[in-house]
Protein backbone atom coordinates (compact mmCIF):
# COMPACT_ATOMS: atom_id res chain seq x y z
CA UNK A 1 0.00 0.00 0.00
CA UNK A 2 1.20 3.62 -0.65
CA UNK A 3 1.86 5.09 2.71
CA UNK A 4 2.52 8.78 0.67
CA UNK A 5 -1.28 9.58 1.34
CA UNK A 6 -3.64 8.89 3.89
CA UNK A 7 -6.55 8.37 1.42
CA UNK A 8 -5.31 6.77 -1.84
CA UNK A 9 -8.69 7.31 -3.64
CA UNK A 10 -7.62 11.01 -3.14
CA UNK A 11 -4.48 11.20 -5.32
CA UNK A 12 -4.42 11.02 -8.70
CA UNK A 13 -1.43 10.38 -11.06
CA UNK A 14 -1.40 13.72 -13.78
CA UNK A 15 -1.17 12.57 -17.45
CA UNK A 16 2.14 12.57 -18.30
CA UNK A 17 1.75 16.01 -20.88
CA UNK A 18 1.95 18.71 -18.77
CA UNK A 19 3.60 21.81 -18.68
CA UNK A 20 5.25 22.09 -15.67
CA UNK A 21 9.23 21.97 -15.60
CA UNK A 22 10.26 21.22 -12.02
CA UNK A 23 14.17 20.33 -12.74
CA UNK A 24 15.30 23.94 -13.26
CA UNK A 25 13.43 24.85 -9.71
CA UNK A 26 15.93 22.89 -7.59
CA UNK A 27 19.56 24.25 -6.83
CA UNK A 28 20.68 20.47 -7.32
CA UNK A 29 19.88 20.83 -11.44
CA UNK A 30 19.14 24.71 -11.92
CA UNK A 31 22.87 24.87 -13.55
CA UNK A 32 22.88 21.75 -15.94
CA UNK A 33 22.06 22.34 -19.40
CA UNK A 34 18.67 22.71 -20.75
CA UNK A 35 18.40 19.26 -22.65
CA UNK A 36 19.58 17.46 -19.04
CA UNK A 37 16.77 19.17 -17.27
CA UNK A 38 14.47 18.16 -19.57
CA UNK A 39 15.56 14.51 -19.29
CA UNK A 40 15.19 14.76 -15.72
CA UNK A 41 11.85 16.08 -15.62
CA UNK A 42 10.86 13.65 -18.44
CA UNK A 43 12.01 11.19 -15.22
CA UNK A 44 9.54 13.05 -12.75
CA UNK A 45 6.21 11.50 -11.44
CA UNK A 46 3.35 14.00 -11.23
CA UNK A 47 0.41 13.53 -8.68
CA UNK A 48 -2.33 15.40 -6.98
CA UNK A 49 -2.63 15.30 -3.41
CA UNK A 50 -5.96 16.60 -1.70
CA UNK A 51 -6.37 18.77 1.36
CA UNK A 52 -4.81 17.00 4.16
CA UNK A 53 -3.50 14.49 2.69
CA UNK A 54 -0.16 12.99 3.54
CA UNK A 55 2.65 13.71 1.07
CA UNK A 56 5.52 12.15 2.55
CA UNK A 57 6.48 11.36 6.25
CA UNK A 58 9.63 9.34 8.10
CA UNK A 59 9.90 6.04 6.57
CA UNK A 60 9.27 6.69 2.60
CA UNK A 61 11.05 5.97 -0.10
CA UNK A 62 13.83 8.67 -0.52
CA UNK A 63 12.38 10.72 -2.90
CA UNK A 64 12.76 14.14 -3.95
CA UNK A 65 9.56 16.45 -4.06
CA UNK A 66 9.03 19.61 -5.99
CA UNK A 67 5.71 21.18 -5.35
CA UNK A 68 3.99 22.58 -9.02
CA UNK A 69 0.92 24.13 -7.49
CA UNK A 70 -0.31 24.26 -4.14
CA UNK A 71 1.22 24.47 -1.38
CA UNK A 72 2.49 21.43 1.67
CA UNK A 73 3.21 22.17 5.05
CA UNK A 74 6.39 20.91 6.43
CA UNK A 75 6.67 19.90 10.37
CA UNK A 76 8.06 17.53 12.66
CA UNK A 77 6.55 16.23 15.88
CA UNK A 78 7.50 17.16 18.82
CA UNK A 79 8.59 14.11 21.63
CA UNK A 80 5.15 15.03 23.48
CA UNK A 81 3.63 14.74 20.26
CA UNK A 82 2.64 18.18 19.02
CA UNK A 83 3.31 19.35 15.86
CA UNK A 84 5.58 21.86 15.22
CA UNK A 85 5.64 24.02 11.65
CA UNK A 86 8.98 24.15 9.80
CA UNK A 87 7.95 26.14 7.08
CA UNK A 88 5.04 26.12 3.64
CA UNK A 89 6.43 25.01 0.88
CA UNK A 90 4.57 27.36 -2.53
CA UNK A 91 4.43 26.33 -6.55
CA UNK A 92 8.75 26.33 -7.22
CA UNK A 93 9.52 24.91 -3.57
CA UNK A 94 10.98 21.59 -2.52
CA UNK A 95 11.86 18.98 -0.39
CA UNK A 96 14.61 16.30 -0.20
CA UNK A 97 17.34 17.42 -2.49
CA UNK A 98 19.76 15.65 0.50
CA UNK A 99 17.44 12.68 0.25
CA UNK A 100 17.75 12.27 -3.30
CA UNK A 101 21.56 11.78 -2.52
CA UNK A 102 20.80 9.18 0.08
CA UNK A 103 20.54 11.16 3.64
CA UNK A 104 17.92 9.60 5.57
CA UNK A 105 14.37 11.33 6.28
CA UNK A 106 14.36 10.78 10.43
CA UNK A 107 11.88 13.45 11.41
CA UNK A 108 9.92 15.83 8.44
CA UNK A 109 6.35 15.57 7.68
CA UNK A 110 4.79 17.22 4.23
CA UNK A 111 0.91 17.25 4.29
CA UNK A 112 -1.22 19.10 1.53
CA UNK A 113 -3.04 22.50 2.80
CA UNK A 114 -4.97 22.37 -0.41
CA UNK A 115 -5.09 20.36 -3.99
CA UNK A 116 -1.77 19.94 -4.57
CA UNK A 117 0.40 19.00 -7.52
CA UNK A 118 4.16 17.43 -6.75
CA UNK A 119 6.91 16.46 -9.10
CA UNK A 120 8.49 13.36 -7.63
CA UNK A 121 12.19 11.92 -8.42
CA UNK A 122 12.61 8.51 -6.14
CA UNK A 123 16.37 7.62 -5.09
CA UNK A 124 16.27 5.14 -7.57
CA UNK A 125 14.55 6.85 -10.71
CA UNK A 126 17.43 9.73 -9.88
CA UNK A 127 19.99 6.64 -10.02
CA UNK A 128 19.07 5.24 -13.14
CA UNK A 129 18.79 8.60 -14.26
CA UNK A 130 22.79 9.10 -13.36
CA UNK A 131 23.32 5.10 -15.13
CA UNK A 132 21.88 6.33 -18.55
CA UNK A 133 23.67 9.96 -18.65
CA UNK A 134 26.79 9.18 -17.18
CA UNK A 135 28.13 12.87 -18.61
CA UNK A 136 24.78 14.30 -16.29
CA UNK A 137 26.61 12.55 -12.88
CA UNK A 138 29.95 14.19 -13.61
CA UNK A 139 28.26 17.69 -14.45
CA UNK A 140 26.39 17.38 -10.91
CA UNK A 141 29.67 16.44 -9.05
CA UNK A 142 31.19 19.56 -10.75
CA UNK A 143 28.44 21.92 -10.05
CA UNK A 144 27.69 20.59 -6.51
CA UNK A 145 31.02 20.14 -4.88
CA UNK A 146 30.53 23.45 -3.18
CA UNK A 147 26.61 23.04 -2.90
CA UNK A 148 26.58 19.86 -1.05
CA UNK A 149 27.61 21.09 2.78
CA UNK A 150 25.18 23.10 2.79
CA UNK A 151 21.57 21.41 0.78
CA UNK A 152 19.84 22.15 3.98
CA UNK A 153 20.81 25.95 4.08
CA UNK A 154 19.42 25.90 0.13
CA UNK A 155 16.01 25.34 1.24
CA UNK A 156 15.22 27.14 4.17
CA UNK A 157 14.78 30.96 5.85
CA UNK A 158 18.79 31.24 5.55
CA UNK A 159 18.26 32.03 1.75
CA UNK A 160 16.76 35.09 2.92
CA UNK A 161 19.41 37.93 4.05
CA UNK A 162 17.36 39.69 7.13
CA UNK A 163 15.52 38.63 10.05
CA UNK A 164 12.73 40.36 9.89
CA UNK A 165 11.60 38.95 6.55
CA UNK A 166 12.62 35.22 7.91
CA UNK A 167 10.29 36.10 10.93
CA UNK A 168 7.43 37.77 8.99
CA UNK A 169 7.89 34.54 6.56
CA UNK A 170 7.47 32.14 8.81
CA UNK A 171 4.44 33.84 10.68
CA UNK A 172 2.76 33.82 7.81
CA UNK A 173 3.23 30.35 6.77
CA UNK A 174 1.72 29.19 10.28
CA UNK A 175 -1.10 31.80 9.70
CA UNK A 176 -1.93 29.78 6.18
CA UNK A 177 -1.06 26.29 7.68
CA UNK A 178 -3.59 27.29 10.85
CA UNK A 179 -5.87 28.65 8.52
CA UNK A 180 -6.25 31.61 11.05
CA UNK A 181 -4.79 35.12 11.17
CA UNK A 182 -4.44 33.93 15.21
CA UNK A 183 -2.08 31.39 16.28
CA UNK A 184 0.32 30.07 18.95
CA UNK A 185 3.67 29.71 17.66
CA UNK A 186 4.15 25.66 17.46
CA UNK A 187 7.91 25.81 19.14
CA UNK A 188 10.04 27.34 21.76
CA UNK A 189 11.64 30.73 21.22
CA UNK A 190 15.06 29.09 21.44
CA UNK A 191 13.86 26.73 18.31
CA UNK A 192 12.43 29.53 16.47
CA UNK A 193 15.63 31.70 17.04
CA UNK A 194 18.00 28.47 15.94
CA UNK A 195 15.44 27.98 12.91
CA UNK A 196 15.85 31.73 11.48
CA UNK A 197 19.48 31.97 12.09
CA UNK A 198 19.52 34.27 14.82
CA UNK A 199 19.67 34.45 18.46
CA UNK A 200 16.73 34.34 21.11
CA UNK A 201 17.73 38.31 21.85
CA UNK A 202 17.47 39.65 17.98
CA UNK A 203 14.42 37.54 17.72
CA UNK A 204 12.81 38.95 20.40
CA UNK A 205 13.79 42.36 19.26
CA UNK A 206 12.18 41.71 16.04
CA UNK A 207 8.99 40.64 17.52
CA UNK A 208 8.69 43.82 19.64
CA UNK A 209 9.29 46.17 16.02
CA UNK A 210 6.52 44.30 14.33
CA UNK A 211 4.30 44.82 17.56
CA UNK A 212 5.05 48.66 17.96
CA UNK A 213 4.65 49.55 14.33
CA UNK A 214 1.05 47.45 14.63
CA UNK A 215 1.48 44.35 12.44
CA UNK A 216 1.14 41.51 15.24
CA UNK A 217 -0.65 41.59 18.19
CA UNK A 218 1.67 39.32 20.72
CA UNK A 219 1.14 37.49 23.92
CA UNK A 220 4.04 35.23 24.61
CA UNK A 221 4.12 32.27 21.83
CA UNK A 222 0.24 33.96 21.33
CA UNK A 223 0.60 35.52 18.09
CA UNK A 224 -2.63 37.81 16.25
CA UNK A 225 -1.55 39.18 12.61
CA UNK A 226 -2.98 42.85 12.33
CA UNK A 227 -1.46 43.69 9.16
CA UNK A 228 -1.37 40.95 6.71
CA UNK A 229 -0.03 42.97 3.68
CA UNK A 230 2.51 45.06 5.61
CA UNK A 231 3.72 41.56 7.01
CA UNK A 232 3.79 39.92 2.82
CA UNK A 233 5.90 43.41 1.80
CA UNK A 234 9.04 42.96 3.99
Amino acid sequence: MDKTVKDPSHAHHVSPTHDHRCAGLVPLFSELPQNDQDFIDSQLHHRIFEKGDQVFMPGDELKLLIVARGSMKVYRMSRSGREQLLRVQKPGGYEGEAWLLGQPNDSLYGQALETTEVCLLSHSAFHKVLLEQPLLSVRLLELNAAKLVSLEQLNGFLGMDRVEERLATYLLDIAKASGSLRFSLPIRMKELAHLLGTTPETLSRKLKVLEDDGLIARRRREIQILNQDELEDI
